[in-house]
């Protein structure tokens, strides 16, 4: 006992000492944390109060008016206790309006200054200010800028208590230390390591003698409910205060993922290399896949391995079939898989192509389904498996397997790398159990998907027809609560993550102002300078509604004939499965509805359709959006549709209408759009009708509100959030099998 104390007493004095010593470094720590908490909350503060600004600053009243309404809505604003003051500065630099709590010495920033990256502390009359500007921006033009002073005299006060607690922690764990120190000194050495020995070879506390296994079987249900605290209260990100950019995702791989490797499986390629003439040219395929899913690899880095199906693909590859992307900056590769024309045939345009896509998009086209075609899936999924494990440098990597050509690799993955966590997104559609049950093999590829760590679909609507589909047709244990399907002792979490774009959406910086581009695009078109135009733009497929698109656009034009001649609707169609007879067919009826719209409704310089099939690559394309007056997505079936969300994204000017089909996922994220039926074609007409009579304000009222949600639900989120479940899931494996050490 007395060797104890003389342990005891001194260990005790120097944790409060160090206690002291730590303090100081909270502080500095603390005092980052809020300035940086409070930078979050300018910004929001300066979002939330832009809009009634604007209409303030824009209203017709008078000056003096103006001026006291601005004056009551600052002072308003500052009722809130650590929102000190607030002040706005127009565009030469000068307060027009300050509330009478601004310094007076807090002068405006000079006119074209470069904008602060973040807020400053500063002293006033004896109080700490955290100091932030924010533009004000109306119809796309910055008219000033918003001066927002925080009270930081809560920092003082927490940063006392900070103090006293962490004098009080370290005197606490002192003394648990010393009461531990005693409670060994009074154990039989011998007996507690025998017992400790009897741990690493691996014994049970059951094996183990009794007398040891007593005295550590306190200690090791502890522990357990220590991991299980842990566990139930571990820090979960506020999604709503974190700023969703490329750094973003970063930050996820460093801090809570320790810089583990991702893989990306998916049957189209990023970026293809094609022949043309004696040049090699990269193109970017019409896919919403790879528009979302290329940003989070230029922030992720890692490895994107996909078919190779250019016809320049193996010329610009090395040794091991790797070649960096993006060209103009490399920051990934991809691991490219060649396959055969039967391989090709069989796999993607059969049993992928003719039996799953029309399988899962309930859109009145009958599925083929193979034995031949069903084979060849399995042996390409087979070898997507072994090129995934070849690929990856560790036994745990984190796979992003993506979409329907690949629902057997989940499973084949787990076989060989039963470490890896594996997350799996379906970008189309899931059915219900009736209409999935046609497939001869359904059992098989719900088997492979729940191979999977995490399952992710569009909608809930969809994860609740996959919990569906499971509980029909295997034996599983099923957990809606908790989101949870067991099958064969591995656990798969189904989770609703809506896929989005990247904000701001590469490219639309470099693009001419949008009075600009409505010019040079009806220029192109050889339209009239006054007309009305009418976007479209998508894959030829016969779930993306062009036909009815058409269809609604005849009906408007018999029901309103004054405006023949003065609307003209684009529609660009990406060329797609060409060799499939449905496809083949649908070209068809396209070209033909065109045409017998036109010459019904045509004869001038502005016909009622224009179609152009053909691809368009992402700058012609956001250059149609900036032109239109609306766009038209009129999906008969769809998991989300991204063209609904990169035509908001280009209209940085709020304005243009979007007229959305109820059957795309976008529907659910984007209600601002006028939402229709596609099968109602009078309906649809109406849309139309009502796009074109829409008001300016309402226009940017409905275009701003859905143009914040994407800036907060951008494709950075949605990968992180993937990213954040899958960190998730690993600390809580590592957990386990932590337990499960001590229980052995």
């Amino acid at each position: 006992m007395r060797l104890s104390l003389r342990f005891v007493i001194p260990l005790l004095v120097a944790l409060v000492a160090v206690a002291y010593v730590v303090a100081p470094l909270a502080d500095r720590l603390t005092l980052r944390w809020f300035v940086r908490d409070l930078d979050i909350r300018t910004q929001l503060v300066a979002t939330a109060i832009q809009e009634p600004l604007a209409a303030v600053l824009t209203d017709t009243v008078r000056d003096k008016v103006r001026q006291q309404r601005l004056q009551s809505f600052l002072d308003r604003i500052t009722q809130d206790e650590r929102l000190y003051a607030v002040g706005y500065c127009d565009d030469k630099g000068r307060y027009a309006y300050r509330t009478v709590t601004l310094p007076r010495g807090l002068e405006c920033r000079p006119p074209g200054a470069a904008p602060e990256a973040g807020g400053r502390v500063m002293q006033y009359g004896g109080t700490s200010l955290h100091v932030a500007t924010a533009p004000v921006v109306i119809d796309g033009a910055r008219v000033g800028e918003l001066v927002i002073a925080h009270d930081m005299s809560f920092v003082e006060r927490r940063s006392a208590d900070t103090k006293k607690y962490l004098v009080a922690l370290f005197a606490a764990l002192g003394l648990v230390v010393a009461l531990i120190t005693v409670l060994i000194a009074e154990l039989s050495w011998r007996g507690w390591m025998a017992g400790i020995k009897a741990l690493i070879k691996g014994q049970t506390f059951a094996d183990a003698p009794e007398p040891r296994a007593k005295e550590l079987v306190p200690i090791a249900r502890d522990l357990r409910v220590l991991v299980q605290e842990l566990e139930s209260e571990r820090r979960r990100r506020d999604e709503a205060q974190m700023r969703w950019v490329p750094e973003t995702l970063r930050t996820i791989l460093h801090e809570d993922l320790k810089g583990d490797e991702i893989l990306i499986v998916s049957n189209r390629e990023p970026y293809i290399h094609v022949r043309d003439a004696e040049a090699v040219r990269v193109q970017r395929p019409a896919s919403g896949l790879v528009t979302a899913l290329e940003p989070v690899m230029r922030a992720c880095s890692g490895t994107w391995i996909a078919h190779g199906a250019g016809s320049a693909d193996r010329e610009v590859v090395d040794a091991n079939d790797h070649v960096r992307v993006p060209p103009e900056a490399p920051s990934y590769q991809i691991r490219r898989v060649w396959l055969s024309e039967e391989e090709e045939s069989g796999y993607y345009y059969g049993f992928s192509n003719e039996g799953l896509w029309p399988l899962c998009h309930i859109a009145h086209t009958r599925p083929v389904f193979r034995a031949a075609d069903w084979e060849l899936y399995r042996s390409v999924n087979k070898r997507f498996a072994d090129v995934v494990v070849a690929e990856s440098r560790t036994r745990n990597p984190i796979v992003l397997v993506q979409d329907y050509h690949f629902a057997l690799l989940p499973k084949l993955i787990r076989e060989q790398l039963p470490e890896a966590t594996i997350i799996t997104f379906w970008h189309i559609p899931w059915p219900n159990p009736e209409a999935f049950g046609v497939c001869p093999w359904r059992n098989e590829l719900l088997e492979g998907m729940l191979g999977s760590t995490i399952l992710g679909f569009h909608t809930q609507f969809h994860c609740n027809n996959f919990f569906d589909t499971v509980d029909r047709y295997l034996e599983a244990r099923v957990d809606r609560e908790t989101f949870t399907i067991t099958h064969g002792g591995q656990p798969t979490e189904v989770h609703r993550y809506p896929i989005s774009i990247e904000w701001p959406l590469r490219g639309v910086s470099g693009q001419p102002p949008v009075p600009d581009c409505r010019v040079q695009v009806r220029e192109e078109l050889g339209l009239p300078a006054q007309a009305k135009l009418g976007v479209g733009v998508d894959r030829l497929d016969y779930t993306k509604g062009i036909l009815e698109r058409f269809a609604a656009v005849e009906r408007f034009l018999e029901m309103n004939p004054d405006w023949v001649g003065r609307l003209s609707f684009l529609q660009v169609a990406a060329p797609s499965r060409s060799r499939i007879e449905e496809y083949q067919s649908l070209d068809s009826r396209v070209r033909e509805a065109a045409l017998r719209i036109n010459g019904r409704f045509g004869g001038g310089a502005c016909p009622p359709i224009t179609l152009r099939i053909e691809h368009h690559d992402a700058a012609r394309v956001q250059k149609l959006y900036r032109a239109a007056d609306f766009c038209f997505v009129s999906s008969l079936h769809d998991g989300m549709n991204l063209v609904a969300k990169e035509f908001v994204a280009c209209r940085e000017d709020e304005r243009g209408v979007l007229i959305l089909s109820q059957f795309a996922g976008a529907a659910r994220e984007l209600p601002e759009s006028l939402v229709v039926n596609p099968y109602d074609t009078e309906q649809c007409a109406d849309a139309i009708a009502t796009a074109l009579a829409m008001s300016s304000e309402e226009q940017r009222a409905r275009m701003r509100s859905m143009r914040s949600q994407l800036l907060e639900f951008n494709v950075y989120r949605w990968a992180g959030r993937m990213l954040l479940d899958a960190a998730r899931v690993r600390h809580r494996a590592r957990i386990a099998s932590g337990v499960e050490g001590v229980r052995a």
